[in-house]
């Protein structure tokens, strides 16, 4: 009996370093996301400081877990097989569900998905036994406390609208006083606003830091409490007087400094106070196998009749594990592609400017944009004009910023990291003042929101996109309680009814989905990396438009090339599953034109006024390409659409005029592929002198398949389909050529110019 629980505490362990490294690849968007964005100092030295911060607060972590994790259910009202059911359902649950988000890199709360995973399970496992024990429901309350939950969803909704206000405004009058072009204005007000942001992430420290800290006695926390308007005082002049010394004598970068202590003490915090999320659950557990064990070796206690009464206070953390999920944590920080991910998603949709887009709009972000342009426009008409030209003056950015788009620029500057930091840092001191139930992340999400769009970040190009993408998030969060609520309930019903078999199955589940989810991510991270090589706009030489053109013809004409094969094989074997893949992969190369399409912008502005003829030939290079993609996309579309629709299969002799006409096709790509990968240059005159050939083939299979429908087809589906195809590929063929003429013309007038 004794070996089932302790396998099940095996289970646990291993669920809990999963859940650290999934859990801290979701919440390093609370401490990163400004450090990354604004550059202020080099990602190895963000990487450094922040894990000096979650080492300091994991080692000096209260390490308590509160069993009914702030009254959520009463563990006197369970048994200890009942309670084992519920921790491993809840463990279960939250690997699998952080690890979802992780994996699609939109940010969540750790702290609400542990509160309804334990509501979750312990609801269900309540439900079970007021029903074996044939009572009425109405009794539920006497095992969990269903106020709370409510309270939660509130304290959500008030920190996601309050974040985003707050930081809207802060961040308006923060860019009225120091403009985008703050490098002067530092110099006088620099002093005032670095002892501002320092007292106030100094508080923060107080609050979310010192306060949790047992080493500390209970005089020095009462001291904190009673003085703590006048330690606020002190600590503005201080460091208002050290801050403009650094600047005026030591010409040291005061936003630097702030957005560097910023991130350690939200990496403190972190540590110290969501320590306990990923591993609070198995430690209680723990204890309560100490706990019945005692009972059992005392008195033969069974675990179906033994009390959890023992857990209804806190459950320390021994030490060492603490230092042992701080390394994790450190480690997963350096070397989570899924932590960057997610990063990613907040400084991308915080982004200054324009860029690749990754949320799609929808029906609600179009309409929240168009109704706010008709009451901004409202609004202002009522400014003055001379007031509203001193406004937009001081959001005018930098020629440069205007000029030029480079791919190491920082997201946004160091004005609103620091606004950032210390914004977030305020609120959540002040939540947690008042008792508040509130999330960290919600809390920096949302003022990194709120002050970009302050920043008039999202501008008429950009605002429908990004907005599409914060709702996205919101209702993300609002999934995470709904999916660990009822996964948590599903999987402890599971456990409960299916015993240690189901327990089994469901680990093993979570560990082939956690180890698939990792490698689709990896795989999708490559292909990302592979994108961005193609995705350059700050080229200026003539030799480097040429390398880059290569390299997107390349790029193109390689998925061309697959997708054409792909789509012939299949469409002969009539195979629905294989079609629909190649379906789907066409949008990928759509998205790839799309992209070096939207950057030719930023490619015209970067260059001198001399390579007007070099921007006319990059973006006719682009219109070919975009002409091939379209032309493949009709091919694969028709293809799937015709089996799709159980029509008849195409004649053996079809599919074998279209196999040789795609082994023609294998030959004129790889030969064009070689000729950009390896850049020689001089093999285009062949192939353009092979054309000819391969047009009149396609035209005499048109001519063949006339033939046919006169004598023998009797499927006008067949037909349509296959004249579609042949002809499509015709113009393949066309545009193919077209481009490599003008590539032709324009490599050797650029020759002859160098």
């Amino acid at each position: 009996m004794e070996d089932v629980y302790v396998v099940m505490l095996v289970a646990l362990l291993a669920l809990a370093i999963t859940d650290l490294v999934v859990g801290v690849s979701n919440d390093a968007i609370n401490f990163l996301n400004s450090a990354i964005g604004s550059k202020a100092v080099s990602m190895r030295t963000i990487l450094i400081v922040a894990s000096i911060g979650v080492g300091i607060g994991a080692i000096f972590s209260s390490g308590l877990m509160e069993v009914a994790r702030k009254g959520i259910f009463l563990p006197q009202q369970f048994y200890f097989e009942e309670i084992m059911i519920i921790f491993m359902a809840v463990m279960i649950t939250d690997v699998l569900l952080l690890d979802f988000f992780n994996s699609i890199g939109l940010p969540t709360s750790t702290t609400v998905s542990i509160v309804f995973e334990l509501l979750g399970a312990a609801v269900s496992i309540a439900v079970i036994k007021i029903y074996n024990d044939g009572n009425n429901l109405s009794i539920l309350t006497e095992y969990i406390n269903t106020s709370k939950a409510t309270e939660i969803i509130i304290g959500i909704l008030m920190a996601v609208v309050i974040a985003f206000l707050v930081g809207l405004i802060v961040q308006y009058f923060a860019r009225l006083i120091f403009s985008f072009q703050f490098e002067k204005k530092i110099k006088y007000a620099g002093g005032v606003f670095g002892g501002l942001s320092l007292t106030a992430i100094l508080y923060f420290i107080l609050i979310k830091g010192i306060k949790s800290i047992p080493y500390f006695s209970d005089g020095i926390i009462e001291y904190i409490n009673t003085h703590t308007v006048l330690i606020i005082i002190g600590c503005f002049v201080l460091f208002t007087i050290i801050s403009q010394l650094l600047i005026s004598v030591f010409k040291a970068n005061i936003l630097r400094i702030i957005i560097v202590i910023g991130t350690f003490a939200l990496a403190l915090a972190f540590a110290g106070n969501d320590l306990v999320n990923f591993i609070g659950v198995p430690i209680a557990a723990w204890q309560s196998f100490t706990l019945w064990q005692d009972a059992y070796a005392a008195t033969g206690i069974l675990p179906s009749e033994f009390s959890m009464s023992g857990l209804s206070g806190s459950v320390a953390t021994p030490e060492f594990l603490l230092i042992i999920a701080g390394g994790v944590m450190i480690i997963t920080l350096w070397f989570s592609s899924k932590a960057k991910s997610v990063v990613d998603t907040s400084v991308n949709l915080a982004r200054q400017g324009d860029g690749a887009e990754r949320f799609e709009p929808n029906w609600l972000s179009r309409k929240i944009v168009r109704y706010s342009l008709i009451v901004s426009s409202s609004f202002s008409t009522l400014v003055p004009r001379a007031v509203k030209r001193k406004i937009d003056s001081k959001f005018e950015k930098p020629e440069h910023h205007v000029r030029t788009k480079r791919l190491d620029a920082p997201a946004f500057d160091m004005v609103r990291a620091s606004v950032n930091l210390v914004v977030a840092s305020i609120l959540i001191s002040v939540g947690t003042n008042l008792k508040l139930p509130l999330s960290t992340t919600y809390v920096t999400f949302m003022v990194a929101m709120g002050s970009s769009l302050a920043d008039r970040a999202w501008d008429r190009e950009s605002a429908v996109y990004r907005v599409a993408g914060v709702l996205n998030v919101i209702g993300g969060w609002f999934v995470t309680a709904l999916v660990a609520f009822s996964a948590a309930a599903i999987f402890g019903a599971i456990i409960y009814y299916g015993g240690t078999i189901a327990l089994v199955l469901l680990i093993i589940l979570a560990v082939v989905l956690v180890v698939r989810s990792g490698m689709i991510h990896s795989k999708k991270s490559k292909e990302e990396k592979q994108s961005k090589r193609y995705n350059r706009t700050d080229i200026i030489t003539i030799n480097e438009i040429t390398t880059e053109t290569s390299e997107n013809i390349s790029s193109v004409i390689k998925g061309i090339n697959k997708l054409y094969t792909k789509t012939v094989v299949n469409l002969g074997y009539h195979d629905l599953g294989k079609l629909k893949k190649s379906n789907k992969s066409i949008g990928k190369l759509e998205v790839e034109v799309d992209e070096l399409k939207g950057n030719i912008f930023y490619f015209i502005k970067s260059l001198d006024e001399n390579s007007v003829e070099a921007s006319k030939f990059y973006i006719l290079i682009l219109d070919y390409l975009q002409d091939m993609v379209q032309s493949i996309g009709y091919i694969t579309r028709n293809s799937y659409n015709h089996v799709h629709n159980n029509h008849k299969n195409l004649k053996f002799n079809q599919i074998r005029d279209l196999k040789k006409v795609d082994d023609k096709m294998q030959v004129l790509f790889d030969e064009i592929e070689y000729t950009f990968n390896q850049h020689e240059f001089g093999k285009i005159e062949q192939i353009l002198n092979d054309k000819q050939e391969l047009l009149d083939y396609v035209s005499d299979l048109i001519q063949k398949q006339i033939n046919r429908i006169r004598t023998s087809e009797t499927s006008p589906k067949n037909s349509k389909l296959y004249f579609g195809l042949l002809l499509e590929t015709r113009d393949l063929i066309t545009s193919s050529m077209n481009l490599l003429q003008l590539f032709q013309e324009f490599y050797q007038e650029a020759k002859r110019t160098l």
